[in-house]
């Protein structure tokens, strides 16, 4: 393994241009981009990839964009995403994918905000939200649409894609000239982040920090030469950013873009990636589907399935305390996982998944262990758009259940006083995006980036986080509560979507429970209700003594001030459109607390 100087050394050189170039000499015909499963699906080859990206690097330039300028994008995840947001960074512009779940208000901040000179717009749907602000924006010359049919008649900002790409002929010396021209210390992109606490701010990355990022997981988490993966999270997602754009640069994977996430399932048994994240949700709802399979057995299948089960779970849990695992048991568990786990992970298409992680929020314990007991043991990560993603990397060979992993490979992570973390290294992004163009930083005089979350660093040099610095909760008798693990906990059974824990100046903790719009059906069915809807499921007394089982369940893990002494089912679905959560599925608690303002106060009355 690389130490830190090494990695550190092996970066100095590489631009994502550069990169892009040479997959495109070295690895011309091997897949790159790959859009869907379907009969229709088309794929780039690396070669072809980056002549995509150099003819609409051409039509940029000609449409007035230049270095140091932003460049919106509100597109769905197609090819022409990538190609866009590639030949900005060619141009030494910086591309910002932005969420397909803003509001009017919402695009028209970060638009202002950007100062974006060229916006690349997919079609109608995305066309009718931006279309009220675009004459609220002063700086804005071309909008470059892909369906030229949406077009608003005698507008001359707009120019079709087709047109923009087709702008002129081609000159390889030019386009070289602009992949030699980047820096690794050169801005790349704009990250914004979701807003949970007030307006987004414009994270802005360098070179030096996406590819620090992927080789550091490259090296720490290792995968097959080429790697598949599945991009399905949103575009504007810095884990997607990282994960679906320049890691598979880096490493000249192949990615497959999975456009709609309930395709997700189908497209991972069609690609069996070879590393996969996930939030929380997702691993839940995978770990879900799979104890359905499992409890469906019967007889000497199941008991044979039970078996490698607990060893897996064994093993699981002595790699977790940092305890050797003894040779035999090792030898015996390798055994029993080609003949009998394998094949259950291949029922989702991970069996062939050598990196899977999971990060954005807490997962609950009960989680993980299902997946690791099946072979598929999931290690945290722990970041923010401000570390370019994982600052924090759990490993096969370090990490603890309910923990976040070490600090990846020239990274330092301290505690402060009142127990917020800081970080400082090649991660840490420069600063924010000013409404001016320039770059406000985001850390102190020596480098140190405080991320608002509390946690702690053991013996091992593992990091837990306990909460959010701004989310904590005290009590009107004084008591400090961090919510999210009371949440963890009762997010635990199958039935719970999402829990939020309440009580911020109140005599006691209450929380909301969101039944589950996929699993509280199949409960439902299971335990002979019918096949009534959530609101009906939501009042139903079997539904609510199952909660009241969880809730009992999780307050034995608590201590008394933390426990929950009241709580309220809602049917939801909870979704970024419904308000009470992000694009990227956290909680907006503020929403919450607004949106539900009558049902928190019946708890108090």
């Amino acid at each position: 393994m690389e130490s830190p100087e090494q990695l550190h050394q092996s970066i100095e050189e590489l631009t994502i241009p550069r990169l892009l170039r040479r997959n495109a000499l070295q690895h011309a015909d091997r897949p790159a981009l790959t859009t869907g499963i379907g009969p229709d699906d088309g794929t780039l080859t690396w070669f072809q990839l980056r002549a995509e990206v150099a003819a609409l690097t051409r039509g940029l330039a000609a449409v007035g964009l230049n270095r140091g300028e932003r460049m919106l994008i509100a597109m769905s995840k197609r090819a022409e995403h990538w190609v866009a947001a590639l030949a900005a960074i060619h141009l030494g512009a910086l591309p910002c994918s932005t969420y397909d779940t803003l509001s009017t208000g919402q695009i028209r901040f970060v638009a202002r905000h950007s100062a974006a000179t060229v916006l690349v717009v997919e079609g109608a749907e995305q066309l009718r939200r931006w279309q009220p602000v675009l004459d609220d924006l002063p700086h804005l010359r071309a909008v470059v649409l892909l369906d030229w049919d949406a077009a608003p008649a005698g507008d001359a900002r707009f120019v079709s894609y087709p047109a923009v790409r087709a702008a002129g002929p081609p000159d390889d010396a030019a386009f070289d000239a602009l992949t030699d021209e980047a820096t690794p210390d050169q801005p790349l992109t704009v990250v914004y982040t979701s807003g949970t606490t007030g307006d987004p701010k414009g994270v802005v990355l360098t070179h030096r920090n996406v590819i620090h990022e992927s080789l550091m997981q490259d090296q720490l988490l290792a995968v097959p030469e080429h790697p598949r993966t599945v991009a399905y999270l949103p575009m504007a997602h810095i884990a997607e950013q990282v994960l679906g754009i320049h890691m598979p640069i880096c490493g000249a994977g192949h990615v497959t873009i999975c456009p709609d996430p309930a395709q997700l399932l189908p497209t991972l048994l069609r690609v069996r990636p070879h590393g996969f994240f996930g939030v929380p949700r997702v691993w839940e709802k995978l770990a879900a589907g799979l104890r359905r399979r499992l409890d469906a057995l019967t007889g000497e299948p199941a008991e044979t399935v039970a078996r490698a089960r607990r060893l897996a779970l064994e093993v699981f849990h002595l790699r977790s305390a940092g305890k050797d695992v003894p040779e035999d048991l090792a030898a015996e568990l390798e055994r029993l996982d080609e003949q009998v786990l394998r094949p259950i992970r291949a029922a989702v298409g991970l069996d062939r998944c050598h990196r899977a992680s999971s990060g954005a929020a807490p997962i609950p314990t009960a989680v993980l262990e299902t997946l690791a007991s099946v072979g598929l043991p999931v290690h945290e990560v722990w970041g923010l758009s401000e570390t370019t993603g994982a600052a924090t990397i759990s490993t096969p060979e370090a990490f603890a259940l309910g923990a976040v992993g070490r600090p990846g490979p020239g990274i330092e992570v301290r505690v402060a006083g009142d127990g917020e973390l800081f970080v400082r290294g090649p991660v840490v992004v420069p600063g924010y995006l000013r409404a001016d163009g320039g770059i406000e930083p985001a850390t102190d005089a020596d480098g140190w980036l405080p991320t608002g979350d509390i946690g702690t660093v053991d013996a091992r040099g593992i990091v837990s986080i306990t909460d959010r610095k701004k989310e904590i909760i005290i009590t009107d008798g004084g008591k400090n509560i961090a919510p999210t693990r009371i949440e963890s906990l009762l997010r635990a059974h199958p039935l719970v979507a999402h829990a939020v824990a309440i009580g911020d100046r109140r005599p006691y903790v209450t929380a909301l429970l969101v039944l589950d719009e996929e699993a509280a059906p199949l409960w439902a069915k299971a335990h002979g209700l019918g096949d009534g809807g959530p609101e009906e499921l939501a009042r139903r007394p079997e539904v609510l003594a199952a909660l009241d089982t969880a809730v009992e369940e999780a307050n034995a893990s608590l201590s008394r001030p933390e426990q929950v002494k009241k709580y309220r089912v809602l049917a939801g679905p909870w979704t970024p459109e419904s308000g009470e959560l992000t694009p990227k599925l956290s909680l907006r608690r503020k929403a919450v607390a607004h949106l539900h303002a009558a049902t928190i106060e019946s708890m108090y009355g």
